[in-house]
């Protein structure tokens, strides 16, 4: 079976998490029998046409030119070479800038869509832009075969909104080693003596709200923000907190080895994602074995449970930062490691996506030629 992945920046991985899905998926299709090709932005540094055995199809992409318009243009160009192509099956990721296409879907392949993390939900985008987005999100209701939603949250909502029946898939995550303790030397920090987190510098993900509650804190500890401020909100954190000697933030760290080892040796780890459903960074931050404070809100609930500790604002987050001693809570840092190792591991769901793609073929009366691996 011919599928194709479409709506990332491209493999390997550069970006985030679509694309990191993507990473896995492709490989985990390909060694199941399937023919798997993945869309490139065509300014993707990595410039090869093929990546283990995957084929990358490298498409003009304007943003750097246009900016959110001109993903807008990817996708259309992307969109227009799968209809020559005749792919058995696109899988679209997210549906942003694509699900306004969808008259040039190509009609003979199946229409899978991973419905993304309510993206109209997210605070960082004016009222017009919201409507625009809802309105997005139901195109690709309508007009995609399958869906699929990466939390058991947002298929609950889309499900009641629209009357589908969405697939609930979540990411994944590799359990790592061992914590390589001189990554913290680089950053002058020792085991145990910090605090972490790492987040995308937008204000639904609750940065500043848990550097109040730093500031509020009476404990003698580090606090170090990893993640690229190059943005305006991410300037007006490094103001607002540029006399905090114990605050740092070292930019984005791109080395997983290093996050890892970051991760895993933090008093607390804290993950503020209040929008977005399964979060891959936090995934990630159970599998690395961190004790993890996250901000209440069913997203992050319905995966840490009771193996989590939780803050709606700055006076919460100050009291878990000076009642919390991480050496007394080993049994919840082991929980979220053996909910990687049986509920999100990437084999399991390689799988799931294999049964569903394989499933929505046999249905899809249009191309009932299309033959399914044995």
């Amino acid at each position: 079976m011919r599928i194709a992945i479409i709506g990332t920046r491209g493999i390997p991985n550069r970006y985030g998490g679509f694309e990191q899905i993507s990473e896995y998926l492709s490989v985990g299709l390909a060694a199941r029998g399937h023919e798997v090709s993945v869309y490139c932005s065509h300014r993707h540094p990595y410039k090869q046409r093929e990546w283990k055995g995957i084929e990358l199809i490298h498409c003009y992409d304007p943003e750097h030119l246009l900016h959110t318009a001109g993903q807008f243009i990817y996708d259309l160009n992307c969109i227009r070479h799968a209809r020559r192509a005749r792919f058995d099956v696109l899988l679209f990721m997210g549906y942003t800038s694509s699900s306004v296409w969808h008259f040039l879907f190509p009609r003979r392949s199946v229409i899978i869509s991973n419905m993304d993390g309510l993206e109209w939900m997210r605070s960082k985008y004016s009222a017009p832009v919201q409507r625009f987005l809802k309105w997005a999100e139901g195109l690709a209701v309508r007009h995609s075969d399958e869906h699929i939603a990466d939390s058991e949250v947002i298929k609950e909502l889309l499900d009641g909104e629209y009357g589908i029946n969405c697939r609930y898939i979540p990411y994944g995550a590799e359990l790592p080693g061992p914590p390589d303790g001189r990554a913290l030397e680089t950053y002058g920090l020792q085991p145990g003596n910090y605090f972490m987190l790492m987040a995308r510098m937008e204000p639904e993900n609750h940065i500043e709200t848990i550097l109040d509650g730093f500031v509020k804190s009476d404990i003698a500890r580090k606090m170090i923000v990893v993640g690229n401020t190059a943005n305006g909100y991410g300037s007006m954190l490094r103001r607002k907190f540029a006399r905090q000697e114990n605050i740092f933030f070292p930019g984005p760290v791109f080395d997983q080895s290093v996050v890892h080892s970051l991760r895993a040796e933090a008093a607390l780890y804290f993950h503020g994602h209040s929008v977005g459903g399964t979060n891959p960074s936090l995934l990630e931050a159970m599998a690395s074995g961190a004790l993890i404070a996250a901000h209440d809100n069913p997203f992050n609930r319905s995966i840490l449970g009771p193996d989590g500790f939780y803050f709606s604002d700055a006076q919460e987050v100050a009291d878990l930062m000076d009642s919390i001693a991480r050496h007394e809570h080993g049994q919840r840092i082991r929980n979220n490691r053996i909910k990687i190792a049986r509920q999100f591991n990437w084999e399991r769901i390689v799988s799931a996506y294999n049964d569903l793609i394989c499933a929505a073929v046999k249905q899809h009366a249009a191309c009932p030629q299309i033959p399914l691996p044995e």
